[in-house]
């Protein structure tokens, strides 16, 4: 049994987790493996209201998250007496008595301090595989304890950890674990000469309302707007319907949740987005151009200047900004938008779940 050990902070660690799992039973369906929420095991009643609080902190008051991450990053941090550490090393523990993994893929910083913690302490391990779920902007508590090996997305992120003092032997440029259905050609779509837009709000109601007004001229000349709201659905289904309503012959498509997002990527000429590290390497992944219209400070900047140091998408600060940026990628027949997808092509690893999920069975006993 391979052991997956995620937390609930934002999306990218659990959807790594998720990712990684799927390519291990792809490759080695007789593999058993088990994804765990180590922050739900070690502090079960106070978990939830740290996630609510994280939550809210990168929605409502990111700059106090900004100087929060910015802190963290530069405290030093002793794995041995931490007492969050200490929670989590009871909780592995106990999980590594019962489960006896033959490997441990981490994606969630700080579990590897209290991984050797446990190997200091006596306790035999297999070995470790930490997958970094953001780039360039690496935070230290990734490297609180060694890990045997660790995977990244990009060149500029094994650059930083081996600053840091890794071993660049133990180092894989893997890309992001993305699902497996961007390995999957996507059908090709009927023509747009006006350009296809996919948005993925995430910010509050008024700043959604603001962007989507700012796309309006486009949708006046015939683009087409995709706008899968996910868990945002309820609290944005006031805006869409008022703004749909205001158009009513615009080529406007809403949705709740959908497994479709491979899909959409594939066949849309940008997307506009947060600069979480799954969505931004989704859509490399995808090839498809990003327009980032949100950064949580500290730990999402390094995604989002990975996207702008390659021309493979552009940052912007308000909501007409990005219905300007919108037009200029999709002028003169997509001119834009085609040199950024062209420049996505070197960092698009649409396998990555499968090459991180074929080092591990590399790396553990049989």
């Amino acid at each position: 049994m391979i052991l997956l050990l995620t937390a609930g902070f934002g999306d990218g660690h659990n959807t790594a987790a998720r990712n990684v799992s799927a390519g291990l039973a792809r490759l080695a369906p007789e593999v058993a493996t088990r994804t765990v929420d180590l922050s739900d095991e070690a502090y079960p009643f106070l978990s939830p209201i740290v996630k609510g609080t994280y939550q809210a902190m990168i929605t409502r008051t990111p700059w106090l998250w900004g100087k929060f991450f910015r802190h963290t990053a530069k405290q030093k941090i002793d794995r041995r007496t931490d007492l969050v550490v200490g929670g989590f090393e009871r909780a592995l523990d106990k999980l590594l008595h019962r489960e006896k993994p033959r490997g441990i893929v981490c994606t969630y910083l700080m579990f590897q301090g209290a991984l050797q913690n446990l190997r200091e302490k006596g306790r035999t391990l297999p070995p470790v595989f930490t997958v970094i779920t953001d780039s360039i902007t690496i935070h230290p508590l990734w490297l609180l304890g060694p890990s045997d090996r660790y995977h990244v997305a990009d060149e500029d992120s094994k650059s930083g950890l081996i600053e840091r003092g890794v071993d660049g032997k133990d180092i894989v440029i893997s890309g992001f674990p993305v699902h497996l259905n961007f390995m999957d050609h996507a059908e090709d779509q009927p023509p747009c000469p006006a350009g296809r837009i996919l948005y993925l709000p995430s910010t509050g109601e008024r700043h959604v309302q603001q962007t989507l007004e700012a796309l309006r001229p486009l949708l006046e000349r015939g683009a087409h707007l995709t706008l899968p709201l996910g868990k945002h659905y309820r609290r944005l289904y006031n805006v869409t319907t008022r703004f749909m309503d205001s158009l009513p012959h615009a080529s406007i498509q809403v949705l709740g949740w959908t497994p479709e997002i491979p899909r959409f990527l594939q066949t849309h000429d940008l997307v506009i987005c947060k600069a979480g590290g799954a969505i931004l390497h989704e859509a490399l992944a995808a090839q498809c151009p990003a327009i980032i219209d949100y950064i949580v400070p500290g730990q999402e900047e390094g995604n989002a200047e990975l996207l702008t140091k390659h021309d493979c998408g552009v940052v912007t600060l308000t909501a007409a900004e990005t219905g300007s940026q919108a037009a200029r990628l999709l002028a003169n027949e997509q001119a834009v938008a085609l040199r950024m997808k062209e420049n996505t092509r070197p960092h698009s690893m649409p396998d990555a779940s499968l090459r991180i999920a074929r080092d591990v069975l590399t790396h553990v006993s049989t």
